[in-house]
């Protein structure tokens, strides 16, 4: 008898079934439930869902306790988030955005992004506990140890001044194309006034 998996079920169980190597300056254990991920740029801790179990040796191999599809997501969803663990506490993560629009600039104050972005006053972004700004020649560099809070604080920046559509000017990441709308065309052979 055949049984259908979605093809989204079978991508992530093969992740979750793929061993993560730990780097030389990474140690990786086990306490209460947790993993905790030390390197040379911090720390971070992930708390193991129930229904899977983390075997550490000198790689880290994740195995489930069953093999439903909500299963097979959370599995390769918890072994993408371990490897990220891993990744960002050995060599960190880092998000770029660029501003476009004349007169805009960004810079960096104490621990704070300041961001002169056409409003009739400077906006400041505080810095979330883990992540650290810099600004240089229109960009600006959102970097920390924790994937998902960089993509989260970068994406809570672009929101500030999302790119407008028609001239593109805002705040975008690095790279990203705006699709521009066509301003609105002038009407030909009108006249003020109207015909005499």
């Amino acid at each position: 008898m055949n049984y259908y998996v979605p093809f989204g079920e079978i991508h992530m169980s093969r992740i979750g079934k793929t061993p993560i190597q730990i780097p030389k300056d990474v140690t990786v254990t086990q306490d209460n439930g947790r993993v905790i991920v030390k390197g040379p740029k911090g720390d971070l801790h992930l708390t193991i869902p129930n229904i899977l179990r983390v075997s550490i040796s000198d790689i880290v191999s994740i195995q489930r306790h069953r093999h439903d599809g909500v299963t097979k997501a959370i599995h390769g969803n918890f072994r993408a988030r371990l490897a990220n663990a891993i990744t960002g506490v050995s060599k960190g993560w880092t998000k770029t955005l660029e501003l476009s629009g004349v007169g805009f600039r960004a810079e960096v104050s104490n621990t704070n992004l300041v961001l002169t972005i056409g409003f009739s006053h400077p906006v400041t972004v505080k810095a979330p506990l883990g992540i650290t700004y810099a600004a240089q020649e229109g960009k600006i560099m959102i970097s920390g140890i924790d994937k998902h809070l960089v993509g989260q604080t970068a994406a809570d920046i672009r929101n500030i001044k999302k790119p407008e559509p028609y001239k593109g000017k805002g705040i975008k990441y690095l790279g990203e194309h705006i699709r521009k709308k066509a301003g609105k065309a002038k009407a030909v052979g009108s006249t003020i006034g109207g015909s005499k």
